[in-house]
Parts: structure tokens; C-alpha cells; sequence
């Protein structure tokens, strides 16, 4: 719409010349008007052009230019596409999700048969960070920080970059659901039931 407007605009004359057009009855009259304007119009153009200075010398070489010049005329190269973090799939997320299942029982498993090894006089807690919570129930909530950490960490390496990563994903909930129940058994054996 703007753009039909604009030509339409530039198609009429000004209203400058089109009084002098309009004023004009003879036709050799509206011949010498427009030739003045066409004058007068050359003849400001002329001296603008003349009171610009001179351009500077260039600095490339043509031989360089020319060769610009072609190398813009080539089409595109082919963008190397952005690297994307690959993506889970489908038996990943399951798998992932039963192992976070697993690792999270076996420290529940591991915080309940501690409690009875330290409540029962036959046993005591050896590690440092459990041991404020071994005689109350917060040890099953502080046994779920490792298995928390344990599915973090498999889940970032099931999306690596590193192709070895990604094919070890499972192994920290692994190790971490193992060693949950392996301590689970060994307080089970040392509280005598």
C-alpha cells in the first residue's frame, strides 16, 4: 500500500512545475518550462558534484580486488552444524529410573539395618558423616544424599559428549545401589537376629 502510494507520488509532477505546465497555453511555452527545469536541475547537479572533494587513492591493489570480488560471487560454504548434547533414550529413561529405584531402596535398606545394629548394642557406625544420625530417624533422609548424587551424576554422563561416558552412565547408581546393600547385609549379620 505505501509503496503504491510512493510511486504513485513520484509519477506527478511537483506542484512548482505544475503551475508553471498549467499556466503555459501554447505548447512551445510547456517545451521551453520543461527544458529550463531539466537544465536548472543538470546544472545544480554539477555543481554539487563539483564541490565534493576528490575521492582517495584506493589502497588494494585491482589484481587483489578483482580477486575479492570473485571469491563473493562463489556461493556459501556449508556451515558445520552446532553440536548438540545427545540426547536420552527411551530404555535409557527406563533404566535410569529403575536403577534410581534400586540405589534409593538399598539406602533406605542399608539407614534401616543400621539403626537396628546401632540400637540392638551389637554394632556401631563407622562412617564420620552418618554417625550424628545413626541413633535417630534422620539417618534414613541422610542416607539418600550419595543415592541422590549417584543419579545426578549418571544422568549428566548419560548425556556427555565423551562416547565413553555415555556408555558408563549406569555404573555410579550401580556401584552406589551395590554398596548399599552389601553394608544392609553386613549390619544384618552383625545385629544377630
Amino acid at each position: 500500500m505505501v509503496l503504491a502510494t510512493l510511486i504513485l507520488a513520484c509519477a506527478f509532477p511537483q506542484a512548482a512545475d505544475a503551475a508553471k505546465l498549467a499556466g503555459a497555453s501554447n505548447g512551445n511555452v510547456d517545451r521551453q518550462i520543461l527544458t529550463a527545469t531539466v537544465f536548472d536541475n543538470a546544472f545544480k547537479d554539477t555543481t554539487a558534484a563539483a564541490a565534493l572533494p576528490s575521492t582517495p587513492e584506493p589502497k588494494a591493489k585491482p589484481e587483489v580486488a578483482s580477486a575479492a570480488l570473485r571469491s563473493a560471487a562463489q556461493p556459501f560454504e556449508p556451515v558445520r552444524p552446532v553440536a548438540r548434547r545427545p540426547g536420552e533414550t527411551p530404555r535409557q529413561r527406563k533404566m535410569w529410573y529403575g536403577l534410581m529405584v534400586v540405589a534409593h531402596a538399598g539406602a533406605g535398606f542399608d539407614a534401616w539395618t543400621t539403626r537396628q545394629a546401632v540400637s540392638s548394642g551389637y554394632g556401631r557406625e563407622a562412617d564420620p558423616f552418618m554417625k550424628p544420625f545413626a541413633n535417630s530417624n534422620a539417618i534414613y533422609v541422610a542416607t539418600q544424599a550419595s543415592p541422590a548424587f549417584m543419579d545426578y551424576l549418571g544422568k549428566r554422563m548419560m548425556v556427555s559428549q565423551n562416547p565413553w561416558v555415555r556408555k558408563l552412565w549406569w555404573v555410579p547408581q550401580t556401584a552406589g545401589a551395590s554398596l548399599s546393600f552389601v553394608a544392609g547385609a553386613h549390619n544384618l549379620s552383625v545385629a544377630h537376629y
